[in-house]
């Protein structure tokens, strides 16, 4: 079974387009609150599963006693959750594979989830699915907009309620240098679902079995223009711990003018001479550099030095104050 949050008011642990796997044994992958509701879940999710029809669950627990099936959650907050089956074949299966395979291969998409209507089974469906023209549009409006949108429309014997939610590639983050550092960088990474990539020049330092899941690029430095496309990246980390690698990726990153955030491990007297270095090309990157890379947080272990980096990155991505 699929769970789909479609809709919130209030104070909740996850925003609409959050979703959870609940398996015939019980079972769940992936998480709706903060684990208060799921048990909940798992009981409409069986009346669903035997029933074959999907349905919406409402949980309110904005009122003073919150003794809604004895949950006692206090996150004062109201959720409408969208319960359909989502075994191989069936609808829901397709749509989220479909939209997987757009966000790999870098494409943003939508997908639609049904919650209320008279004409529209309930559901959620993908870009290609057949659906009133009303739906696709807006949800179409979104992928130019690139936002996510509660839809209530009416449609022929009456209302229908929909979300529409933009789906963007994820994140790709570009990592110059494959030293031993940049294991729990990628691995931090990774497990964000971002889209990981690494270059560098050294056969024992740029080999995939040390970044399982990353793509993994042995080139010169001076040729990161020519084997990289930098305008699929969304942030990069310049990390070699050889100057002059350093300085030809922070070169070929100046000509490029992409991406936006540029990260440089090292202290502020290494980010100095290699400005030198740069001459006038470190003037193309003055409003793009970060470095040192990460947010102080006191790290002082690889790992974390890893999670300040991700973290700034994180919190750039997201348009909230990235600064170190």
């Amino acid at each position: 079974m699929l769970a789909t949050l479609v809709a919130t008011a209030g104070s909740t642990y996850r925003k609409p387009g959050a979703r959870m796997f609940i398996l015939a044994d019980g079972s769940h992958h992936g998480l709706l609150s903060g684990g208060c509701l799921e048990a909940d879940l798992g009981l409409h999710a069986r009346e669903v599963m035997g029933g074959g029809r999907s349905r919406a669950i409402e949980y309110d627990m904005r009122g003073p006693d919150d003794v809604l099936f004895g949950i006692g959650a206090g996150c004062e907050g109201a959720m409408r959750v969208l319960l359909e089956p989502a075994g191989p074949g069936s609808p829901a299966e397709r749509a989220l594979s479909d939209a997987g395979g757009a966000t790999r291969r870098g494409r943003p998409t939508f997908l639609v989830s049904v919650h209320e209507s008279m004409d529209v089974p309930l559901g959620t469906y993908g870009a290609g699915a057949e659906l009133p023209a009303e739906l696709t549009d807006a949800a179409r409006e979104g992928i130019e907009e690139g936002r996510s949108q509660d839809l209530r429309l009416q449609l022929g014997r009456g209302r229908c309620r929909a979300f529409a939610q933009f789906l963007a590639p994820p994140p790709h983050l570009l990592v110059c240098g494959a030293g031993p550092d940049a294991q729990p960088l990628v691995s931090a990474a990774l497990d964000l679902g971002w889209r990981v990539s690494l270059v560098d020049h050294r056969p024992a330092y740029a080999a995939a079995e040390r970044f399982p899941g990353a793509a993994i690029c042995r080139a010169d430095a001076r040729d990161l223009g020519n084997v990289m496309d930098l305008e699929q990246c969304h942030a990069v980390v310049v990390m070699s711990h050889h100057l002059p690698s350093d300085v030809a990726y922070l070169r070929a990153l100046a000509h490029a003018g992409t991406p936006g955030f540029v990260g440089l491990l090292g202290p502020p007297a290494r980010r100095h001479r290699i400005a030198q270095e740069l001459g006038v090309d470190a003037a193309a990157l003055a409003a793009r550099l970060r470095g040192p890379v990460g947010i102080d947080i006191g790290a002082v272990t690889p790992e974390g030095i890893a999670l300040s980096i991700v973290s700034q990155i994180h919190a750039w991505l997201a348009g909230r104050s990235a600064a170190a």
